[in-house]
């Protein structure tokens, strides 16, 4: 009985994950239609088109750091790998976040950690402890922001930054490095684009798990929500006049938003979510049209980053290779 149960939870799983995200779709759908005539009122002007230049290169610069942060939480895990090796890897695996999914960016990382010499269950920790930081890293900001569900972002927050520590990872690290079915997840999964810099090897792997907390990783965090929330607050300064007295506040609201789009599950690139809840928590500072102008202006704005990251890493990369 037990196993007819799990395995019609495991059918109703992909499904509410299209359902989640099929809500947030029509929710903005649903607003595009009826506040379309002031959307459409909307015009950049050229100092606009200058502060969207200015919020594609804050982005593609927070993407930068987020990989070289990436370095840090590897070398927590007792794995030295530098700065040099791991943002061109995160910049590189980053698109891969858009196919259905929104996985195979970590199964690129998996893979590339593995061919370096990671053992099993570091390289999915390692992977894995890259989000936990961003998403406590978001909450703290976040809880400026009041909403009716304070209270459980203390508590989630609580949690995520009790999951952090070496008394629960380690055990965990322990368990997926003597995981066959791992192994095999991780080796099995789509190969990723070519990452140029994977021939990067560690030399006598030292014993893998933390030491200790990991509060380098989370404070470099720290830095990447700040510079995504800059970039947001570029992107809504085009659209509309933004009073510096605005720009915590809006950060705060943003790096919510974003950590929706990061925690739902099935949402490639947190597509649609992060533009709902967005939405929802600044249609009360910002008209419906401003807003929805914003996120839609943002997605734009961070797609572009993302593959601009992607292409310059790679490009790096084999000038390196070449000149070698």
């Amino acid at each position: 009985m037990s196993f007819l149960h799990a395995a019609w939870l495991k059918r109703l799983k992909p499904l509410a994950r299209w359902v989640v995200v099929g809500a947030a779709i029509a929710f903005l759908l649903h607003t595009l239609v009826r506040h379309w005539d002031d959307i459409s009122s909307l015009r950049i002007s050229p100092q606009g088109w200058s502060l969207l230049l200015l919020a594609l290169g804050v982005t593609l610069l927070a993407h930068t750091w987020a990989g070289w942060v990436w370095s840090w939480a590897l070398q927590a895990l007792q794995q030295p790998i530098p700065g040099s090796w791991s943002a061109p890897v995160y910049l590189q695996t980053n698109l891969l976040k858009y196919l259905p999914g929104n996985v195979w960016h970590f199964f690129g990382r998996v893979r590339a950690l593995r061919s370096a010499g990671v053992d099993n269950g570091t390289a999915i920790i390692g992977v894995a402890l890259e989000p936990l930081l961003m998403a406590a890293a978001a909450l703290v900001v976040g809880i400026a922001t009041p909403t009716h569900y304070w209270p459980l972002q203390l508590l989630s927050l609580g949690v995520v930054l009790a999951t952090l520590s070496p008394r629960w990872l380690n055990p965990l690290v322990n368990r997926l490095g003597r995981s066959k079915t791992a192994a095999i997840t991780a080796s099995e999964s789509p190969s990723p684009p070519p990452i140029q810099n994977s021939k990067f090897k560690i030399q006598n792997s030292p014993s893998p798990g933390l030491r200790h907390y990991p509060l380098k990783p989370l404070l470099g965090q720290f830095g990447y929500i700040a510079l995504r929330g800059i970039g947001f607050c570029l992107v809504l300064n085009a659209v509309t006049p933004l009073a510096a007295i605005a720009w915590p506040s809006t950060i705060s609201a943003f790096s919510l938003a974003w950590l929706g789009g990061l925690v739902v599950p099935g949402a490639p690139g947190g597509l649609g979510v992060f533009e709902a809840i967005a939405l929802s928590l600044l249609q009360g500072q910002f008209s419906a049209a401003v807003v929805l102008s914003a996120v839609v202006l943002y997605r734009v704005v961070s797609t572009l980053a993302e593959a601009l990251g992607a292409g310059l890493a790679t490009l790096d990369q084999s000038l390196s290779s070449t000149l070698k």
